[in-house]
């Protein structure tokens, strides 16, 4: 059964050779690749045209439009392949991620998103925090509970999913136009009812380095992922019966206070800052943490980025047997 490999790429002419030599030397061969070049101004073109001609398998397009999305959807428009996949041309599989992706879907059939973990490397050293970041993510897909967290970031990297292509059919492919694509596309997954299939082992080496797009490209700014996030809340999560609890009161509690503000949506606000309590900001008065009540059976956004503080929290809703993505939802 066939992979369709799809691959955006601009300006990827030093990490283009280590990419696709990963694919090249898969231990599964029945793959095309669909890489797409996004108007570069280097020699990518010029390298994909050559492996193009060594290998019939792989298919070199021009971008149409401007951007990974446009990218995506021409790359996905020239496959034929049973399953479906990303590739970022920065990156590297290791030798047998198709096959077990492969493996795993065969297994589990239809209505099943295959991810494996994966593991940041970069030549300048990885921050604490992207170390953080894929020791979270794969701590969830190890567990399968990817979904239950989506609301903090997005729990499926990119480049290390797979699905039946007749699935991704019914969730609209890449048709979706809001960025970040891969966070919206996880949140589709979840709102498709798609189940996780665990690869356990590190399948996709993931380069971080100081020019990567989602560093430095806007679309992949803060100002884009509390809209999205608050967007699917809406559609998938919103219980109207029930009353909105903010809990948090920093800088991403007041965000995400201005977008209800903004959205003319009631709810409470909670905070365990003692400077605070009792406060008005935005015209809301700040209760104290202590003092929410569950009782009322509220739908609990917590804006709170501190890991300790969080743990905390997460105790204490589960103390009184409340649900992840139905009674309380992590928003930072």
């Amino acid at each position: 059964m066939k992979v369709s490999i799809l691959i955006p790429v601009r300006n990827g002419e030093q990490f283009l050779t280590e990419c696709m030599d990963s694919i090249l030397y898969q231990t599964y061969t029945d793959w095309e690749v669909i890489i797409v070049n996004d108007h570069s101004t280097d020699s990518t073109l010029a390298m994909l045209e050559q492996y193009a001609v060594q290998d019939s398998r792989i298919k070199v397009e021009n971008n149409r439009g401007k951007g990974i999305i446009p990218a995506l959807q021409l790359a996905y428009s020239k496959s034929s392949g049973d399953f479906v996949t990303r590739m970022d041309a920065d990156d590297r599989m290791s030798s047998h991620k198709i096959e077990l992706m492969v493996s795993k879907l065969q297994e589990k059939g239809e209505g099943f998103v295959a991810v494996g973990l994966v593991e940041y490397f970069s030549e300048e050293g990885i921050g604490e925090g992207y170390f953080y970041y894929q020791e979270w993510l794969n701590r969830l897909t190890l567990s399968e509970i990817n979904f239950n967290e989506i609301y903090k970031e997005c729990v499926i990297p990119s480049p290390s999913w797979m699905m039946h292509t007749t699935d991704f059919e019914k969730m609209g492919g890449f048709d979706a136009e809001l960025y970040p694509e891969d966070y919206e596309l996880a949140f589709r997954m979840l709102k498709y009812e798609m189940k996780i299939a665990s690869i356990p082992e590190i399948i996709h080496f993931w380069r971080d380095y100081q020019t990567r797009t989602s560093r430095t490209d806007s679309n992949y700014s803060d100002n884009f992922f509390l809209p999205l996030k608050m967007n699917y809340f809406f559609e998938i999560h919103r219980d109207e019966k029930r009353p909105i609890q903010l809990w948090g009161a920093g800088k991403k509690g007041k965000e995400l206070a201005t977008y209800l503000v903004d959205q003319q949506i009631e709810f409470n606000w909670a905070t365990n800052n003692k400077n605070k309590i009792g406060k008005e900001i935005y015209g809301i008065i700040l209760q104290s943490d202590e003092d929410i009540s569950f009782q009322s059976n509220p739908q609990i956004l917590v804006a709170i980025r501190n890991r300790k503080a969080a743990d905390e929290i997460i105790k204490a809703l589960k103390s009184n047997y409340l649900k992840p993505n139905v009674d309380f939802f992590f928003m930072s």
